[in-house]
């Protein structure tokens, strides 16, 4: 499935493919609801991950502080249930498990002391990874178990 960026997310994704070395696949602009930019989430090619992060987490770190925001790095992968599961690290995924009726769901058991993780802050990390699973697996909602 391919996936349409807008110009903002295409100059992050340059710019993190040029100071990483890694390739960027896509980049959600997290924003207040004043616009404000908060947080990147970008998926990262299926291995390069730990480029990505690079050394004690050096590489992430300097484009961080070059894009001026806090990085979320999530990796690709083949099938959605691990994309699912690569979505909501740190927190330790036990099983995902999608069930095709009328929507596609993807159910995430998580440990329950990193309930709190996969829900983030305001409830942001649990719908940025509703918005990749539904662009990159065509899954209609996540929900934990």
């Amino acid at each position: 499935m391919a996936v349409t960026l807008d110009d903002d997310a295409r100059q992050y994704l340059e710019t993190f493919e040029e100071v990483t070395g890694a390739d960027g696949i896509d980049c959600i602009i997290d924003t207040e609801a004043d616009g404000a930019r908060v947080q990147l989430t970008i998926v990262v090619a299926s291995g390069q991950l730990g480029e990505a992060i690079g050394p004690d987490g050096r590489t992430v770190t300097q484009f961080q502080e070059r894009i001026g925001l806090p990085v979320r790095l999530v990796e690709d992968a083949d099938d959605p249930e691990a994309f699912v599961a690569n979505a909501f690290a740190p927190a330790a995924v036990y099983n995902v498990t999608i069930s095709e009726n009328n929507d596609t769901v993807a159910y995430v058991e998580v440990a329950d002391s990193d309930r709190g993780v996969a829900i983030g802050s305001n409830g942001r990390t649990i719908e940025t990874v509703r918005r990749l699973a539904d662009r990159h697996c065509e899954i209609d909602d996540v929900q934990l178990i």
